[in-house]
């Protein structure tokens, strides 16, 4: 097994840090601060191909592997979690879903401009009462001839007041339950859609989570992704790719908290010397930079095993758990680490830290993470 980085990955990583570093990092914390959407970062991303990077390039994409993804969605996260989950959403929840579910037709019109980066893509099917339990979907879609008339609320609509294209989960036989979910791709500048509120969050900030109504919306039956029923089946598979995402967001996070940690340690003096001198700070960077490359080894694992087409959805799901529970943790050492001054905003710590909670808790909890990871052994 290799699944090391080539030449070519590391070429990638290096032009994505020059350019978080020039363009993202000297606005992170104010954008943070004001929940001030990056529009402008968002078209240079774009530009630079990292909106669709393992979309074929006849779609409008990148054409890399999922490696080359990973590397990506980590060092805009190194700089900014927020560049990086609005760049994961678009890439693996979105153009994923539409590259292996859609239509020839669904593939030119939506995702060639969803992986160019000249429109921005939504997932959606969190709602009030449908959180884990991701099959308590009530926001219901009834066929009308040609149309499909879309009711219902959703919450947690990450990038759904700047997007084009919404991946909609909703029922279109409650009798059946989580076999009568459908999946739609929803046009947001077509009337009866409307965003209810923007979720003033804890962490990633500058990447707007919205709660979305939908009233009497009317959707051209040509928008339905896949057959009708297909629905959660569609979610599950999209989520299952997604989680290697936002295991390198969660990588990228921690090895941010850890860098600004390790380059604090080394100029802060307490007693005369520099606290890195100290066992017990030593000691704990060396237990961030461990963790940090068993969590990115993971993620690389993860994504070589969706390139080979092997069974990913362990690894995966690994891969998500222990990246995201390190962030956590590292993050919580660096502000430590950083003593009073980790609790200022005068210090990136404090951003990392709360950026870190939610690779917990979105596209499946640590707990959901545990429950898969031990269906798939059993099986």
């Amino acid at each position: 097994m290799d699944f090391a980085p080539t030449k070519d990955h590391e070429l990638l990583r290096e032009t994505v840090r020059s350019w978080a570093e020039k363009e993202a990092r000297p606005t992170a914390a104010a954008r943070d601060e004001a929940m001030e959407w990056p529009a402008d970062l968002v078209r240079q991303m774009g530009e630079l191909g990292l909106m669709g990077v393992a979309v074929p390039e006849e779609y409008g994409g990148a054409g890399l592997d999922y490696i080359a993804y990973a590397i990506v969605i980590e060092e805009l996260s190194r700089v900014d979690a927020s560049l990086g989950v609005i760049a994961s959403v678009n890439n693996s929840l979105v153009c994923y879903g539409l590259q292996q579910f859609g239509t020839e037709q669904q593939k030119r019109e939506l995702l060639t401009p969803l992986a160019s980066g000249r429109a921005l893509g939504a997932f959606s099917l969190s709602e009030p009462g449908a959180g884990s339990d991701a099959a308590a979907q009530r926001t219901t879609a009834v066929r009308d001839g040609d149309h499909y008339i879309i009711n219902g609320v959703k919450n947690w609509v990450t990038n759904g007041d700047h997007a084009d294209t919404i991946l909609l989960m909703a029922m279109t036989d409650p009798a059946k339950g989580h076999r009568g979910i459908t999946a739609f791709l929803v046009d947001t500048h077509a009337p009866g859609c409307s965003v209810v509120k923007v979720e003033h969050k804890l962490g990633i900030r500058s990447a707007h989570s919205c709660q979305m109504a939908y009233d009497n919306y009317r959707l051209p039956a040509w928008r339905r992704l896949g057959e009708e029923g297909q629905g959660f089946k569609i979610a599950m598979t999209i989520l299952n790719a997604g989680r290697i995402g936002i295991a390198a967001q969660a990588v990228g996070i921690a090895q941010g908290a850890y860098e600004a940690a390790l380059a604090y340690a080394k100029v802060r003096e307490q007693f005369s010397q520099p606290i890195i001198e100290f066992q017990a700070v030593g000691f704990t960077l060396a237990d961030m930079a461990t963790r940090i490359k068993a969590a990115r080894l993971l993620t690389y694992e993860a994504a070589w095993r969706k390139d080979q087409q092997l069974d990913y959805i362990a690894a995966a799901s690994m891969a998500k758990l222990f990246a995201s529970e390190t962030a956590m943790w590292v993050a919580t050492k660096a502000v430590q680490i950083h003593g009073s001054n980790g609790y200022s905003k005068e210090y990136p710590v404090e951003r990392f830290f709360r950026d870190a909670k939610i690779t917990e808790i979105y596209e499946g909890t640590s707990e959901i993470q545990r429950l898969v990871i031990a269906r798939e052994l059993a099986k």
